[in-house]
């Protein structure tokens, strides 16, 4: 007795990785719309601190500007990897703040 396939993956093993490859695209953008928030909540916090500006924390500040600007653009790169064009979407949904989008790309690592 032979089983039936249970659908339409299971008759080809082209659509059975198509299937994957989707499941994988989707994975990656969870995880990278994850590190997004995390990056830009790391920014509001620093921002709520209140402490005095010094150097050191302009400094610091930069560096969690250029992180979430990072993360963001991983994020917008998946996005369209998805076929989601819409960034503006985004921006309001993830409250993504104009220097973090200004930084969107740009890379101070060498």
């Amino acid at each position: 007795m032979t089983a039936e396939p249970k659908s339409r993956l299971d008759k080809t093993p082209a659509a059975a990785l198509d299937y994957e490859i989707v499941q994988e695209k989707a994975a990656a953008l969870g995880r990278l719309g994850r590190q997004l928030e995390r990056a830009l909540g790391a920014l509001a916090r620093f921002d709520q601190d209140g402490v005095e500006d010094s150097d050191a924390r302009l400094r610091e500040r930069r560096a969690l500007v250029a992180d979430a600007g990072e993360a963001l653009w991983y994020f917008m790169v998946q996005r369209e990897a998805c076929g989601l064009r819409d960034s503006r979407q985004v921006m309001r949904d993830y409250g993504v703040p104009a220097e973090v989008q200004y930084r969107m790309g740009i890379s101070t690592r060498r």
